[in-house]
């Protein structure tokens, strides 16, 4: 063998690397150590030296015609002898690769990154990984030093594939791919299908065998409803970081899910959003620039600590909802950025590949096979963690080609509009091959612009989400609750208005961490007022909140009345609960969530007019709006009193009504109110004894629910 053929070794390591047959007679094993002055092999138990053949490291021996990759060992850096992996069949077949350059490769996440397996009945791990464009590709890790010399992969031509699988790797061994590119360059990359890293600022990735966690949750997945429409829908979002922390250091997943599925369950939230949780290496992006779309981050603990949270919570009767980032991904070089020396995940031009906004690039949608990596990742979540479904973010900026950019930033679609197309159609695949294989998950759009048909069916034209966040409900409640009482007459339309088209999309009202940050103040201090007024209207907001209709979200901190914004670096302000008025707050808020559970007609037909009917929307002069909330055979009246006045004989009018009894009332003692309730409600009735409505007592800054009976 002559030196330039060690530079084919890289390209192409198997042909000549291995057990390979010489005559009829023999076979001849290769092995590359660069740098080495002799090498050693265990061939039938004896101890046996190889002849190098080339100054650059290629070394042989000969054995007999009937020697099988199991009958010689080789010594490797770490001086323990191991079966020789360039003796293995490829374990990335042709159907994957078909299937992958269709785009359609669903399991995607069995067959790319570092899995811990048993090929040709040998135990190891195969390593694989999508580099079309590289010159080369090599593994590296502990297992060999770090030297990109010492296990070069191998190349599946017909997909851009490198794979290699090592014999007797298995868990928590750290790798990277070190990549040749064309230009002549080494890039060293952290894998993008890892199923674990290094925790921050280290970046390796880690070998992880997901496979061994023994679930417990069988009862808990048969029995939820398969995207029951009809059902009560209350998240509570959660930053894991910053829940509840150990002084300066986070909390295992495990410690946290015994922690947050009790609270959960005693406050009555149905699920929990989790923020984030696919590797990232900023705390401060609260894990919106991922690097891992495989990994559970490494701050709280191992992929099997994830998975006994998820598994905890079911056990709990918490379903867990996981923030899904496929609208982008940062610059950071030992991650996806020009991933082979070449725009692989992302555009080369900036006006389609690159995020102003955010200073993140933006994957190429229309690559089948960044498409397959996307959607693989959102199925590995739902199958592999059993996440219950998805809350995709930033919807719009993939929507949209002009997100975020002003004329001449961006490039038209080939009809010359503003859609982005390839991303469309990727929204409308991955919902569509989501609902298929997992009919319980929920896809969540978090979506602010007006396309329309983002909740509605693929059949119908739509891109099949199931939810939408009604982030205009969310600006104009905001910006009326933000008024002072006195005022709040002049803006009445902007609480009407929302239910125009309330029914257009299937919607979740969010009260989420985007609204108490970057100084936009905590709920409770964007509320005018005194201390007294405050808490009013707070309880007052989430009210108005659960009683409109559509699923609920709450991020955390606010039931509790916590004064500062959040803050990721800091655990919320548990402190605050030894003051009555902040534990008395988060009473009601546990009371109002159980009530909302407890009451069908507060979410039975979210999403059509027969769960809504106004009483009255028009009387501006005193900021009150009522309405009823109807499921089957059960009717609530709803009021809401915006201003710190008191009404002792506040007539609604209602036709033939015949019995009215109060179920809820935010102003009671214990929540910290004034004590306005009605024990007794007269109903009122016209000369000829047919009822026309009823008188109660209507109390400041209040929500008040009636049970209806006509």
């Amino acid at each position: 063998m002559h030196s330039i053929q060690t530079d084919f070794v890289l390209a192409n390591p198997h042909a000549y690397l291995g057990l390979h047959p010489l005559n009829d007679k023999e076979k001849v094993i290769r092995i590359y150590r660069p740098g080495a002055l002799s090498v050693y092999l265990e061939v039938k138990g004896h101890i046996v030296e190889a002849i190098r053949v080339d100054p650059k490291g290629v070394f042989e021996y000969r054995v007999p015609i009937e020697t099988t990759l199991y009958d010689y060992r080789v010594y490797h850096h770490s001086g323990m002898l191991g079966l020789d992996p360039y003796a293995f069949l490829p374990t990335f077949g042709e159907m994957d690769a078909y299937l992958f350059g269709q785009g359609v490769h669903y399991k995607l996440y069995e067959v790319l990154g570092a899995r811990v397996v048993e090929h040709q009945g040998v135990r190891g791990t195969k390593f694989a990984v999508w580099a079309p464009r590289a010159r080369a590709v090599a593994l590296v890790g502990d297992f060999n030093q770090w030297d990109g010399r010492v296990n070069p992969m191998r190349l599946i031509e017909t997909s851009g594939v490198w794979e290699l699988f090592v014999p007797g790797i298995g868990n928590h061994e750290k790798y990277k791919f070190e990549i040749h590119t064309e230009k002549g360059f080494l890039r060293l990359k952290s894998d993008p299908c890892a199923l674990s890293s290094e925790m921050r600022p280290s970046n390796a990735s880690v070998v992880y065998d997901i496979d061994a966690y023994q679930w417990k949750d069988q009862d808990y997945r048969k029995a939820r409803p398969w995207r029951h429409f009809a059902s009560p829908i209350n998240i509570y979002e959660v930053h894991l970081g910053s829940w509840k922390k150990q002084g300066d250091r986070f909390k295992n997943y495990r410690e946290i899910a015994l922690e947050l599925a009790q609270y959960c369950r005693e406050m009555g939230f149905t699920h929990v959003e989790l923020l984030p949780l696919s590797e990232h290496p900023l705390d401060e992006s609260w894990g919106y620039q991922v690097t891992g779309f495989f990994a559970a981050t490494s701050r709280f603990g191992t992929p099997e600590d994830f998975q006994f949270f998820v598994d905890h919570l079911h056990s709990e009767g918490i379903g867990v909802f996981l923030d899904w980032v496929p609208a982008h991904f940062p610059v950071d070089d030992h991650s996806l950025s020009q991933f082979d020396g070449s725009y692989l995940f992302e555009h080369e031009d900036p006006r389609l590949g690159f995020h102003p906004h955010w200073n993140t690039l933006i994957f190429n949608y229309g690559l089948h096979e960044v498409r397959n990596f996307l959607i693989a990742s959102a199925l590995f979540w739902l199958d592999k963690m059993h996440i219950d479904g998805l809350r995709v973010d930033a919807v719009a900026s993939m929507l949209y080609l002009d997100y975020g950019r002003v004329q001449g930033e961006w490039i038209p679609n080939r009809y010359g509009g503003r859609e982005n197309l390839d991303a469309i159609e990727f929204m409308k695949h991955l919902n569509s091959v989501v609902h298929e294989r997992f009919p319980h998950a929920w896809m969540i759009a978090e979506e602010s612009s007006s396309y329309t048909g983002v909740s509605h069916p693929l059949e119908s034209g739509g891109l099949g989400f199931d939810l939408k966040w009604n982030m205009g409900w969310m600006n104009d409640t905001l910006h009326y609750f933000h008024k002072d009482p006195i005022y709040r007459f002049h803006h009445q339309n902007e609480l009407t208005f929302g239910l125009i088209y309330a029914f257009s999309e299937r919607f979740l009202l969010p009260l989420s961490h985007d609204e108490v940050v970057h100084g936009k103040a905590s709920l409770l201090s964007k509320m005018p007022g005194d201390d007294w007024q405050k808490f009013a209207n707070l309880k007052l907001l989430r009210s108005y909140q659960m009683c409109q209709p559509g699923k609920k979200l709450l991020f955390m901190g606010s039931e509790i009345g916590q004064w500062e914004e959040w803050n990721c670096k800091k655990e919320i302000a548990w402190e605050l609960l030894q003051y009555e008025r902040h534990h008395q707050l988060q009473r009601f808020f546990k009371e109002l969530n159980h009530l909302y559970r407890e009451n069908p007609a507060l979410w039975e037909y979210d999403f059509d007019g027969r769960g809504f009917e106004w009483v009255d929307f028009s009387d501006r002069k005193n900021s009150v709006i009522s309405y009823l909330r109807k499921g089957t055979g059960r009717y609530l009246l709803v009021t809401h009193n915006f201003t710190p006045d008191y009404h002792s004989h506040y007539f609604i009018r209602l036709q033939n009504v015949g019995q009215c009894r109060e179920v809820f009332n935010t102003d009671r003692e214990e929540y910290g109110g004034s004590g306005k309730i009605n024990s007794h409600i007269e109903i009122v009735h016209n000369p000829e004894g047919t009822a026309i409505g009823l008188t109660i007592q209507l109390a400041p800054l209040a929500t008040q629910l009636f049970e209806i009976q006509w």
